[in-house]
């Protein structure tokens, strides 16, 4: 009998791992290097954004991940999240003095390595790698009333120290980097209506390129071409001449285009088009062939606080956000506009980085 029962045992034990070996192996705990992130600015006065990460494969992730890892929250809106190879940096924007700062982190654990806090970091609002070694940040700097006092902050990795603050006192906001060139945009529609470009081997500015309204640095596209939204228009922009041609999505100035990002292979744009900065708007997306934009028909009829295309799978990504206090959602669409899914992320999303 004893014989009998512990072959019972030998036997359903190796049923189970048996069926344990059918089953997809879950990611270790801990590990960050293959899934989404997102970035969440939560409420302003409540300074409860976060970075949610998730799995491709699964419809639930972690809200607060960062949290998750250093034992505390990130204590401010995030506004920009970069990765290059092993280094992450979190630009977060506290709603009190002297509490905005930028995180440097192990990007394949979250495990925090430095903080740059004020006064060499005020009021951050994008971060991007130049190099293993060198971080540009946007920032607003300490007076937004009118942007006066802006700049981007040049921070060597090797020491987690600002090393230079270039004056952009105009609100500079989203960067790009592309072929030695940082394109700066920026947010003030009152004065800051130029593209500046620095050459980031001197980080000295070196042209300036004027806009009808604040600039926002989409990307390069499938032919070399740089594409830069302002107001209603979206321009294509040679990089060598800096001469543009505009579309226009409609005639309303009222409106806004904004939230762009490229398809996979380059040659589409999708961005949102909302009314007077409220909370009513749909989804557009232009060819870079094109001559004009459809705004009859919408790519999708909805408005979404982000957008972003996934480089691995070339689904789109896009930001909905019920309210500022309570969670978001990822929702996930086919190139055809048509909804797959959607996963439970924090509070108002805005940007979405791949691994």
């Amino acid at each position: 009998m004893k014989k009998q029962l512990t072959q019972g045992i030998l036997a359903a034990s190796l049923s189970i791992i048996a069926w344990s070996c059918n089953q997809s192996d879950p990611k270790p705990k801990g590990s960050y290097t293959d899934g989404v992130f997102v970035t969440t600015m939560g409420n302003w006065s409540d300074n409860n954004g976060s970075l949610s990460f998730f799995n491709r494969e699964q419809r639930e992730g972690d809200i607060d991940v960062y949290a998750t890892v250093n034992g505390g929250s990130l204590k401010g809106g995030v506004q920009g999240y970069a990765v290059l190879n092993g280094t992450g940096a979190i630009a977060v924007d506290n709603n009190a003095a002297g509490q905005d700062k930028v995180e440097i982190v192990d990007a394949n654990t979250l495990e925090k390595i430095a903080t740059i806090g004020a006064p060499d970091i005020e009021n951050p609002i994008r971060v991007a790698f130049a190099s293993a070694s060198k971080l540009y940040v946007s920032c607003w700097g300490s007076d937004v009333s009118n942007y006066s006092t802006g700049y981007v902050a040049v921070i060597d990795l090797a020491t987690n120290k600002v090393t230079k603050k270039i004056n952009i006192a105009k609100g500079p906001e989203n960067l790009l980097i592309d072929g030695g060139k940082l394109y700066i945009g920026t947010t003030s529609f009152t004065n800051g209506k130029n593209l500046t470009v620095i050459d980031i081997t001197t980080d000295e500015i070196i042209r300036t390129v004027a806009f009808d309204a604040a600039p926002t640095p989409i990307g390069i596209d499938a032919n070399g071409k740089l594409w830069v939204g302002s107001g209603i228009g979206i321009s294509k922009v040679s990089t060598d001449t800096y001469a543009k041609g505009t579309l226009y999505a409609g005639a309303d100035q009222a409106k806004l285009a904004s939230n762009f990002t490229f398809s996979l292979d380059r040659r589409t744009i999708y961005f949102v088009l909302t009314s007077d900065f409220s909370q009513k708007g749909k989804t557009y997306k232009v060819g870079i062939d094109d001559s004009q934009i459809n705004v009859t028909t919408p790519f999708i009829d909805r408005l979404f606080t982000g957008l972003a295309v996934d480089p691995k799978q070339g689904l789109i990504y896009a930001g909905v956000t019920p309210s500022f206090v309570q969670s978001g959602y990822a929702v996930r669409y086919r190139t055809d506009g048509s909804v797959i899914d959607s996963v439970k992320v924090g509070a108002n999303p805005t940007g979405f980085v791949f691994r």
